[in-house]
């Protein structure tokens, strides 16, 4: 993992505290990621962004090095307040969004609701519609406090992982553990950001997504399991002008099962469409 640490912050939000990374230079994008990961997902395409944008990449509360309340609220909604509070701290009044499964949902109550103007959004294997939350989640939701354990914790998650990724060998241990280790440090937290996942927020909202007007990129894996593709392509129906790329031979954790893709398509995308940068991949423009 040479050279691709992120160099963390904090920032106390409304909810608790906030680790975020923030690299780079020039008109910010903001990476977001889903459960049960944070945002070593990023750990990549941050530092490939950084080269022509200013990177913001912060754990959600509860999740990762940001801080693990007991009662705070961890519902979609409340999360995309939380980003919002770093975000007027940063200083950012407009950015593009970059948000994978749950940190999808939060991406696009970003663009809905009022605050910092999304200019430029991309959606990879997101939660949408009323698709969340999932069956598996909804067991984690049930569980007694007897079953919130490390080992139940540790269970879950590789089981997830062994799920959503078509290409188990391209994780190693080393990898896998650094997803699983910061849940290690407080187990119940699990338990906690899963029972934050309410699946409201979006659910009514076809509508609104249907009336914006920015670039949005949607890639899917074609063999996700917990989040069909047809949403993925659902979702390209929906919002106008929006490029789909489906993934052949790929799982939920896109980044992970075809990182040589993922980056460059969204450097790539970003580039021309949020960045106005027209002499790069001609393969965008529609």
């Amino acid at each position: 993992m040479a050279g691709l640490e992120l160099d963390y912050r904090r920032f106390t939000a409304s909810g608790g505290e906030l680790a975020y990374a923030d690299l780079g230079a020039g008109p910010p994008v903001l990476l977001l990621h889903g459960f049960p990961t944070s945002s070593f997902l990023w750990r990549r395409e941050a530092w490939l962004l950084a080269q022509r944008m200013r990177v913001i990449v912060p754990d959600l509360l509860g999740y990762g090095r940001s801080q693990k309340p007991n009662a705070a609220d961890l519902c979609e909604g409340a999360q995309a307040g939380y980003v919002r509070e770093l975000l007027a701290f940063l200083g950012i009044e407009e950015l593009a969004v970059v948000g994978h499964d749950l940190g999808g949902a939060v991406a696009q109550l970003l663009l809905l609701d009022p605050g910092p103007a999304v200019r430029g959004l991309v959606l990879l294997d997101s939660v949408c519609f009323d698709a969340w939350p999932i069956e598996g989640v909804k067991m984690l939701q049930t569980a007694t406090s007897q079953q919130e354990t490390a080992e139940f914790v540790e269970s879950v998650i590789r089981l997830t992982f062994d799920l959503g990724l078509s290409h188990r060998g391209r994780i190693d241990e080393p990898i896998l553990r650094a997803y699983i280790e910061p849940w290690l440090e407080d187990p119940p937290a699990f338990f906690r950001a899963a029972r934050g996942i309410t699946g409201r927020g979006l659910a009514e909202r076809g509508q609104e997504l249907g009336a914006t007007d920015i670039p949005t990129f949607i890639i899917w894996g074609e063999d996700d399991p917990f989040l069909d593709a047809e949403l993925g392509e659902r979702l390209g129906e929906t919002i106008p002008g929006s490029t789909v790329a489906l993934l052949p031979g790929c799982s939920h954790f896109v980044n992970e099962d075809a990182p040589q893709v993922v980056g460059p398509l969204l450097y790539e995308y970003l580039r021309s469409r949020y960045l106005g940068d027209r002499h790069a991949d001609a393969g965008f423009e529609r």
